[in-house]
């Protein structure tokens, strides 16, 4: 059984005090804690100990492709022939995986735009909001466009595939040169530099394939986090400690908005079968189309809405009485809040990526990242959430800011609990533990990944600092 003790650190703002973690769980708290010469110690150096961070909205395979991806997308590429450079170096002689590619580039791609930047390799190149792939006319034909009858296939008035893809990456893998889902081993590494210590996995529509690569990746250690799957199937129960099912992904697409009857049928069923969903909601008119299917077939504990990128003020108590919790990332304000500012109608600014009022308004409020497609960095969305400072320097809805305290503890509510209460560093309680390097209070004044000076996971180091 592994001993460990954390010698001086500050617990819940009382500094001196000593953390005893035996066999992945604190099992004493206090000062002095004498042990045997078989106990690991750390000393903390009067540093903060908290819970270890929850990320409560990723795409872990997503964000491991996305790194060994070609970048597409501002600030290295602004233009067709910065993209056109950075497709010509892409490495092999295959296929190209592009990513983060947005309209101020090039406008919006399809195969004849994409045959003009390049057109000697297969290329896909996907939207920076994660919604669109955009295919050249060789890509095009290997994916046997032609013959799909996917409804995310685009097609001109003439029935001709465009060569644009919309929501619809299992279909399109399917129909791609096989490959294993990519390694996790640098994505979990990565995370725990963070302090993150678990994480809920969105994407939707999970194929036995890919949950059993999730699985296996926490089983072997190359994805030390607790994993929460919202796109796993029904059936599917998983015996492996620290991997979880949680509510069930549903998606409604901006590009194809769905029929309210068809929308309430589909939440009826996951509820039927005793599941909470979870329903990606970016519009305004997606929102208003989820709340008239909530009105129907009503909400149970654990419903949630991932991203609610906008949500009217007048619907905020709606959602209190629900009990439907908001899983938001004010992360993509410091990401893109200037594009924001030029596209989003200004009467719709202040409805954006709320944060103050729905807190304020009792409605239970969890950050995240949706990395690959916002920053993966925790530290970075909980500064946006206190700042909302955009790159340009712009503020974007300043109030809805809140307390650099209010975002630490947006990101410590447990993985089946999304805005709920913070977890705390008690006896009994698992020990994924951050140490920091300061007082917490010096912490939140200056929020960042630096002040992780060691990450733990059912007491098992899995970052520290040199």
């Amino acid at each position: 059984m592994t001993v460990l003790l954390l010698r001086d650190v500050e617990v819940d703002g009382v500094p001196g005090i000593d953390v005893l973690v035996r066999g992945g769980v604190i099992s004493q708290l206090g000062k002095g804690i004498e042990v045997s010469g078989r106990c690991k110690v750390v000393d903390g150096h009067g540093g903060a100990l908290i819970p270890g961070l929850h990320d409560h909205h990723i795409h872990l395979h997503a964000l491991a492709a996305d790194r060994v991806s070609v970048r597409c997308g501002p600030p290295d590429v602004t233009s067709a022939d910065d993209l056109a450079r950075a497709l010509d170096a892409a490495p092999g002689d295959g296929w190209i995986r592009g990513v983060g590619y947005f309209e101020s580039v090039s406008g919006l791609l399809d195969s004849d735009s994409l045959d003009r930047i390049h057109d000697r390799r297969p290329v896909r190149i996907q939207h920076r909001s994660g919604a669109m792939w955009a295919l050249n006319s060789l890509a095009a034909k290997l994916a046997r466009l032609h013959t799909a009858d996917h409804p995310g296939v685009e097609r001109d008035d003439d029935g001709r595939p465009t060569g644009r893809v919309w929501r619809a990456d299992t279909w399109l893998r399917d129909r791609l040169p096989a490959t294993a889902p990519p390694a996790l081993d640098s994505i979990g590494a990565e995370l725990a530099r963070y302090g993150v210590t678990g994480v809920t996995d969105a994407t939707p529509d999970l194929t036995p394939s890919t949950v059993a690569a999730l699985v296996d990746a926490h089983t072997t250690g190359a994805l030390p986090q607790r994993l929460h799957l919202l796109g796993a199937p029904h059936h599917f129960a998983p015996a492996t400690p620290g991997c979880t099912v949680g509510p069930y992904k549903i998606v409604i697409a901006d590009s194809d908005l769905p029929d309210i009857d068809a929308l309430t049928a589909s939440i009826r069923r996951v509820h039927d079968a005793r599941r909470a969903v979870a329903v990606h909601c970016v519009s305004l008119e997606a929102f208003v189309i989820l709340l008239a299917a909530f009105d129907d077939v009503g909400s149970i504990t654990g419903d949630r809405i991932e991203h609610g990128a906008l949500v009217p003020a007048e619907s905020i108590d709606d959602l209190r009485r629900r009990g439907i919790h908001v899983v938001t990332q004010p992360g993509f304000l410091a990401d893109r809040g200037d594009t924001y500012l030029r596209d989003v109608d200004t009467r719709d600014l202040p409805d954006l990526y709320r944060c103050r009022s729905l807190i304020d308004g009792g409605v239970p409020v969890a950050l995240s990242s949706d990395a690959p497609y916002g920053p993966v960095d925790p530290w970075r969305v909980m500064s946006a959430a206190v700042t909302r400072r955009c790159p340009t320097g712009d503020i974007v809805g300043a109030a809805e800011r809140i307390t650099s305290a209010e975002a630490l503890d947006r990101c410590l509510a447990p993985l089946d609990d999304p805005g709920g209460p913070a977890r705390q560093v008690t006896v009994g309680a698992d020990a994924d533990l951050v140490l920091l390097d300061s007082p917490v209070a010096e912490a939140v004044g200056d929020l960042g990944a630096d002040r992780v000076r060691a990450t733990l996971i059912g007491g098992q180091c899995a970052y520290a600092k040199c």
